[in-house]
């Protein structure tokens, strides 16, 4: 269901007790406070017993249904062969015939004893993770099973337990956290509902995995002001989507990104993964006040006609709380247009695990000095502030400064002989 996610509701069954179903039919719906999720089938098959109902709210890991597979599941597609060649002794996972319960892999260390699921054991695999490491990491699952969330976040932290570290005394010189007993005062207590908890962790991790610099310049956006209000009409009459600013803002930025990859890129560990593809995500905010992150693909192949089809298409589901979850993945760099609140500048945190994020203030007519054919001049200009948080682990002054200013330098060299 996604990263954080710990329960969903059931919207609808679409294959009732009995009925045969092909592998990857759609067997229900499922419901998250982010998105909505169609499950697929693993298998061909017929499904037997139906343990939760439409509306039933279920946790993450809870078996839901009974299957009686006709066909070899794709998690089950797993021949005899070792795990990885990493830290200790590799394990042999064995593939298992389909039945009427889930496949896990079982890891026996001393006493201890760790169940992994198949995604556990595709991503372990890929990282070229031991068993003996898997069962070292911080399991948060039910019954101590281990979540890809647990797995991923261990990742991103650097694999601190690849290695088995003996217990050692505790640095008297490390910083902890102070436990101040602070007066919170009283008032109405408004319980954070499941998505602001996890936008709330979200942010806190990206806090404390990068440390986040912000660089700030100005931009003359008053050539593309009036190309867009010039030709925002017959945008709409030619190809039926709203012509806003953002579709401009994503064009110009997808550019700035391909003259400077490693800003397009994530830290795993101590490597530096420059993304073949730029998505640029768009902070968009829901209805009940939460944020999401839709994601144009590949903005830097499309025309300006797709970009705002697909913005406007992302904007409106987002506006009715149908964002799905291919909808949000993948995205590579993140805009957030703070203007649309009236504000003048932002200092955004980072999406990670993107290692930069681009805010975008209000568009503000103001005097400015110009230069002209007959010397300087003042004139009344659309300007706006921009400013980029990005992670100074890889990311250095130059790099930051110099991308910032190539996305200002493409908004304020807009073509305005551009045809549509």
């Amino acid at each position: 269901m996604g990263e954080s996610i710990t329960e969903g509701t059931i919207i609808d069954w679409l294959v009732a007790e009995g009925d045969v179903f092909n592998e990857e039919d759609t067997l229900l719906e499922v419901a998250t406070d982010k998105v909505d999720n169609e499950v697929p089938a693993p298998c061909s098959g017929t499904l037997v017993k139906v343990l939760f109902h439409a509306k039933d709210v279920v946790p993450v890991g809870e078996v839901i249904a009974i299957l009686e597979a006709s066909g070899v599941a794709k998690t089950d597609r797993l021949k005899e062969e070792p795990l990885n060649e990493g830290v200790g002794t590799p394990k042999t996972v064995k593939a298992r015939k389909p039945s009427n319960q889930p496949v896990f892999a079982t890891a026996s260390s001393g006493e201890n004893s760790h169940f992994f699921s198949p995604l556990i054991l595709s991503i372990a695999k890929e990282h070229h993770i031991s068993f003996e490491e898997l069962g070292r990491i911080p399991a948060t699952g039910k019954e101590g099973r281990l979540r890809k969330s647990d797995v991923m976040n261990y990742i991103a932290d650097g694999r601190p337990y690849k290695f088995q570290v003996p217990n050692v005394a505790q640095d008297p010189t490390a910083y902890r956290i102070p436990q101040l007993n602070l007066d919170k005062g009283s008032g109405k207590i408004i319980e954070m509902d499941r998505m602001r908890q996890m936008i709330a962790d979200h942010m806190v991790y990206s806090k404390h995995t990068s440390p986040h610099v912000t660089a700030y310049v100005e931009a003359d956006l008053t050539e593309m002001v009036q190309w867009r209000n010039e030709n925002k009409v017959a945008f709409q009459e030619q190809y039926g989507e709203r012509l806003t600013f953002t579709p401009l803002f994503v064009e110009a930025v997808a550019k700035a990104v391909k003259d400077f990859p490693m800003i397009n890129v994530s830290v795993d560990g101590a490597n530096i993964i420059v993304k073949d593809d730029i998505n640029i995500g768009m902070a968009t905010a829901l209805p009940n006040g939460n944020l999401i992150v839709p994601v144009v693909k590949n903005a830097d192949q499309k025309e300006l006609k797709q970009v705002a089809s697909e913005v406007n298409f992302l904007a409106n589901k987002a506006r009715e709380n149908k964002l799905n979850g291919d909808d949000i993945k993948g995205s590579t760099f993140t805009i957030s247009n703070v203007g649309t609140f009236g504000s003048l500048m932002g200092t955004p945190i980072i999406n990670q695990p993107e290692v930069a994020i681009l805010a975008l203030g209000i568009i503000k007519k103001r005097p400015e000095v110009i230069t002209t054919e007959k010397g300087d001049e003042i004139a009344i200009r659309s300007m706006m502030y921009l400013s980029l948080s990005f992670d100074h682990r890889v990311v250095d002054g130059y790099l930051g400064g110099s991308f910032l200013r190539r996305v200002a330098d493409y908004f304020e060299k807009f073509n305005t002989n551009r045809t549509l």
